[in-house]
């Protein structure tokens, strides 16, 4: 018979006299009841002991019925031996009912012990690996998980992977909840995990695991991202925990052109800012042409940079907002800090200086001298050359000074001239042909 069943007529019996002995144990004043309780309290005991699950629960279940207040020890066995005996029967029927027992020893023990919080975490445990699969069994083990944490502030943080997997089994089967309440509960076990690592245990399979389950769900996409949380920030725009779920989603999913994403970015960026999120934040103005609102941002930056190396990419972005501002002597200076920070941007560094003595044409030619006016193009094929850039090189050379040219003026080959200008470069003559 199902504990479930039996258990329902408990009310009458709680009211039957019942003597405390001093041993902590509740025996009934009738001598032959009290008899039969003991025998059959050492009965399951006994079977149990030898794993004899299924034969456990007849002599508890009589106890369960008509002593139900003997002692906490027949809940807390109740447990082992209906679990034991789901585990062994292979008549599914059998197996469910014997589940359903484990639930309700839980819930008839917190009724008269009142002491949920000791065993909430096992009950739901128990009910993540019963009805896991059952639609209309697991918003009852989300509730048992939720109370766990509600009473004790916590789960052990292999649970919580489990908890989260229940969120997902619920949405898939029962369409529990929104986008946003899902993304709460993934936010609060998340939070859960944070706790159990600041105790220094090792949570990363459970992340890990907690992350794949929100993959599995589908819910997050850069258009959930912008239409769905985006309005929620753009309504209370110093919402900061929702901006740090927008920025971190919308890296996790790769929605950096999101208008949700700028908005937490730039909310993040002014409050709590990293060299990655002023980076990020000016490198995302610069791609929409507002170098004026990248400056400032890039100069935090650089405050912010840990390395030569996140140093050398922000002068060597700061060069080209300076280009862009005409401001070419600066423009230079910032692609010669980045190169001597940063090997790897030598390339693009001297590129960026050619191209700005290329295009400096007009304002360096004085008139007078032709194999001066040219000389700027001498200088930006040694940058080009220092670049490794033959391309420009070339193009360069093509614009050097003629061999006429230079006899003309009365100069040779190899002789030293100043570009002068704000280039101010001494270069060795050469010419075109």
């Amino acid at each position: 018979m199902k504990i479930k069943s039996t258990l329902l007529g408990l009310g009458a019996l709680l009211l039957s006299g019942l003597v405390q002995a001093q041993d902590g144990w509740n025996w009934p004043a009738d001598a032959a009841q009290e008899a039969k309780a003991r025998e059959l309290n050492a009965a399951y005991v006994d079977y149990m002991k030898s794993e004899q699950f299924v034969e456990a629960t007849k002599p508890l279940n009589w106890l369960l019925v008509n002593t139900p207040e003997l002692n906490e020890s027949i809940y807390i066995n109740g447990v082992t031996i209906y679990k034991g005996a789901a585990d062994k029967t292979t008549d599914e029927a059998k197996k469910v009912a014997y589940q359903d027992s484990v639930m309700t020893i839980y819930e008839t023990r917190g009724e008269l012990y009142n002491n949920e919080a000791k065993w909430i975490e096992n009950k739901a445990y128990f009910g993540y690996l019963f009805f896991k699969s059952d639609k209309d069994k697991i918003p009852g083990v989300i509730l048992d998980f939720e109370k766990a944490i509600e009473l004790n502030g916590n789960i052990n943080h292999q649970l919580v992977g489990a908890y989260f997997d229940l969120i997902y089994r619920n949405n898939a089967y029962n369409k529990a909840y929104s986008g946003e309440q899902v993304l709460a509960k993934y936010e609060m076990a998340n939070g859960l995990l944070n706790k159990s690592e600041a105790e220094g245990k090792d949570v990363t399979s459970s992340r890990n695991l907690l992350e794949q389950v929100l993959v599995n769900m589908e819910l997050i996409d850069c258009d959930f991202i912008e239409n769905t949380m985006g309005p929620k920030l753009a309504a209370d725009p110093g919402n900061e925990e929702l901006a740090d779920q927008i920025f971190k989603y919308s890296v996790q999913y790769k929605c950096f052109s999101t208008n949700s994403f700028m908005q937490a970015l730039e909310l993040i960026d002014s409050k709590k800012p990293t060299f990655a999120t002023s980076q990020v934040r000016a490198m995302r103005y610069m791609a929409s042409g507002d170098f004026d609102k990248a400056e400032p941002v890039l100069e935090k930056a650089l405050t912010l940079a840990e390395n030569p190396k996140q140093k050398a990419e922000i002068h060597m972005e700061l060069a080209k907002i300076h280009t862009k501002a005409g401001r070419k002597s600066q423009a230079r200076a910032s692609a010669k800090e980045a190169a001597g920070l940063d090997a790897e941007l030598t390339a693009s560094a001297y590129g960026l200086i050619g191209d700005l003595y290329m295009s400096a044409s007009n304002d360096c030619r004085g008139g007078t001298s032709r194999a001066k006016d040219y000389s700027i193009f001498i200088a930006a094929y040694n940058a080009y050359q220092k670049a490794g850039d033959s391309r420009g090189m070339g193009e360069a050379k093509a614009r050097f000074p003629s061999k006429e040219e230079l006899f003309t003026e009365g100069l040779q080959v190899g002789s030293s001239i100043s570009t002068g200008c704000w280039i101010g470069e001494s270069v060795t003559l050469a010419t075109r042909d």
